[in-house]
């Protein structure tokens, strides 16, 4: 069953795109005065305030005709940041080489949380090395996962906007 905010990815989705954005990831809230959080990157992995503000304004148009969600709420467009979730499979290729922390939605041989360097997607599988060896996830079964800070990831966001 599709949730609201899968609904929402599916109208902002063509419209993001065509200004040139990738749809990261939708969440929408509802404790307190509900929230749509958006995330987006350019294809490149950037993200400004200006881009922010313009896909905004795009976005508020979309769901203002389309009006998936009753009564208001506000609406948050943010980049991914650097210790970004993983949401897509071309993420988890992507952050190779990069440490991350991934959450199971059902337990796997009585754990839910593994952390260890991602080794990238193999057939389904997210493939992430950990002190106990070399975890296998179902990408289908990820409930959470993100990326962990660490001194290489700086490094290597700050060196990918220099060269931009």
């Amino acid at each position: 069953m599709a949730t609201v905010a899968d609904k929402i990815r599916e109208l902002i989705e063509a419209p993001s795109q065509a200004l040139g954005f990738d749809i990261v990831r939708v969440r929408y809230m509802t404790g307190g005065r509900p929230t749509l959080q958006i995330m987006a990157e350019r294809p490149d992995g950037s993200m400004n305030v200006e881009d922010c503000t313009q896909l905004s304004r795009t976005l508020s148009a979309v769901l203002d005709v389309e009006d998936p969600i009753r009564g208001e709420y506000d609406l948050e467009i943010s980049s991914p940041g650097i210790d970004r979730p993983l949401v897509r499979e071309r993420d988890f290729e992507r952050y190779a080489g990069f440490e991350a922390k991934v959450e199971l939605a059902t337990p796997q041989e009585g754990q839910r949380r593994f952390r260890g360097l991602l080794q990238g997607l193999d057939e389904g599988l997210v493939v992430l090395q950990t002190d106990q060896g070399t975890a296998y996830l179902p990408f289908d079964d990820i409930d959470n996962a993100k990326l962990v800070l660490t001194d290489a990831l700086i490094d290597a966001h700050q060196n990918a906007h220099a060269e931009h």
